[in-house]
């Protein structure tokens, strides 16, 4: 299966199986907004749960914050969003297809990196052992030629949109031959602004409400909370604030399912540091959330840090931690360093002071701040398409199964009784409702055992505990595993310790 046929797959999995549903399909849908379904829910839920335990419950310095979702307009202006948050848009006259123009330039250059390492691949299978990759990368005519080729486009791509200078971006497009993937032509308008902010109203009339803004980041919130959490929490710097929450942005170009949407749900933690001291948490904050990322247990080779071209208004440093999507490396969360501009910004359009006092120096500052950010509909994305398998079994058949980390899993436990009858569904329904205290459980009698344990394969659930009439002479249950497919024989009263030690979230806090 190829990636793109897999990640078709992906989508009708979702679908089929309660993951995820086009928001309002009986009318037909709604343009990149979706629904997450029960498992979906769960799913959601639990990946949710696992970045707060980690950022927060694991950090004696980070607290959390639940800031709304309306804020004071000016808190907007003051950010920078109503005047810089633009993207730039171009269309294809042909196809009436719009695009984003850093997009198009973007993919053309990862498909630039791309030959390289197709040039490396082969050269690792042509010289085997006597291969030196560093000597190679940078000896080699032909990826030099294309390492040139990435740097010139890379200069002026920059310089376009560092300048917004939409006319050379626009020109950078024109001599790269860049077609339209939907026409395949090269006939494209000018580039022009697009702001990416949702606005409304507040008030009862029409004339006099207030101009409002749906939030396009759940940072802003953190920021003008700065001093009540700090005050309140008692917190001293280094420390930091989390927050999940909704978010909206008009985009452009709503795209690749779940990746990019309108309506989607950020995870931020901002981290107040001494002025100065911000790089050394720049480069600590790297690594803390690439290893967050690892001890999902998807591989390494799946994620790549990648420097950001152009530095937004706020930034000293950038980078994005990228995952090996099916339609390849594209951004899971980025990392930034923010300067002081957000608070400073703040103090003067609100004019109230956003100052710490630090009692190790006697002085106030303006603290600097390093921030971290996910997407957490983009990061549902990565571990659904990274778990999802079409596994060939043994006997010649074919069976989906979503290989998720059994702690995020959406259902941990399913109690299967055999048959209906002699007793069975009711020794059944008793262990159920005992499991189901301390674990999401799900009792299934429909179907052959057979068409049961499938579908709990498709959804995820790593265990399976089949009650038959052995249960009822000696209080043993047959525990299946979801991905060995291996079955054990095992006492009632162990179960509970036997699932709970392979699901519950805290095993993987542990491994952090």
């Amino acid at each position: 299966m190829n990636n793109e046929e897999l990640f078709k797959n992906v989508i009708s999995h979702s679908k089929e199986y309660g993951f995820i549903f086009p928001s309002s399909e009986i009318y037909d849908g709604l343009s990149a907004v979706y629904d997450y379904g029960s498992y979906g829910a769960e799913l959601k839920n639990n990946i949710r749960t696992y970045w707060w335990k980690a950022m927060v419950q694991l950090h004696e310095n980070i607290v959390g914050l639940d800031s709304a979702i309306f804020m004071h307009p000016t808190i907007w202006k003051a950010s920078g969003h109503v005047d810089a948050f633009n993207d730039p848009l171009i269309d294809n006259k042909d196809s009436k297809k719009r695009y984003r123009a850093d997009n198009l330039i973007e993919d053309y250059i990862g498909k630039q990196e791309d030959k390289i390492e197709k040039e490396v691949e082969k050269a690792k299978k042509r010289f085997a052992e006597n291969f030196d990759e560093a000597l190679y990368r940078s000896t080699n005519p032909r990826i030099t030629e294309i390492k040139n080729n990435i740097a010139t486009v890379h200069g002026r791509y920059k310089k376009a949109m560092e300048e917004s200078n939409w006319v050379d971006l626009r020109q950078v497009i024109i001599d790269l031959e860049i077609v339209c993937p939907v026409s395949g032509t090269k006939n494209w308008t000018d580039v022009r602004q697009f702001n990416l902010m949702f606005s409304t109203s507040m008030g009862a009339m029409e004339e006099t409400s207030n101009l409002l803004y749906l939030r396009p980041e759940t940072a802003q919130g953190i920021f003008v909370n700065f001093l009540n959490v700090q005050k309140t929490t008692r917190m001293k710097i280094p420390f930091g604030i989390a927050q999940t929450g909704k978010a909206f942005r008009n985009e452009i170009v709503a795209r690749q399912f779940i990746f990019r949407m309108r309506e989607f749900e950020q995870m931020e933690m901002q981290f107040f540091v001494q002025p100065g001291s911000e790089l050394k948490w720049y480069e600590q904050w790297k690594e803390k959330r690439l290893a967050w990322h690892h001890s999902l247990g998807f591989g390494k080779d799946k994620y790549r840090f990648h420097d950001h071209t152009k530095l937004a208004h706020y930034a000293n440093a950038a980078c994005d931690i990228e995952f090996e999507f099916p339609f390849g490396f594209k951004e899971l969360e980025g990392i930034h360093s923010r300067t002081d501009f957000d608070l400073k910004s703040h103090e003067k359009f609100s004019g109230k002071k956003l100052q710490y006092f630090d009692p190790e120096l006697n002085s106030s500052y303006v603290p600097y701040v390093v921030e971290t950010s996910v997407g957490l509909d983009r990061l549902f994305l990565s571990v659904l398409s990274q778990s999802l398998i079409q596994e060939k079994l043994e006997d010649g058949t074919t069976r989906d199964v979503l290989r998720l980390p059994p702690f995020l899993a959406p259902v941990k436990c399913a109690v299967l009784p055999l048959t209906k009858k002699d007793g069975l569904s009711e020794k059944a329904l008793e262990i159920f409702n005992t499991l189901k205290l301390s674990m999401y459980c799900q009792y299934d009698e429909k179907d052959s055992i057979g068409k049961r344990y499938r579908r709990q394969d498709a959804i995820g659930t790593p265990y399976c505990i089949t009650i038959d009439h052995q249960t009822l002479e000696d209080n043993t249950v047959t525990i299946r595993e979801r991905d060995s497919m291996k079955q054990d024989r095992v006492a009632i009263a162990e179960v509970q310790k036997i699932v709970g030690e392979k699901t519950d979230i805290v095993s993987a806090l542990r491994r952090l």
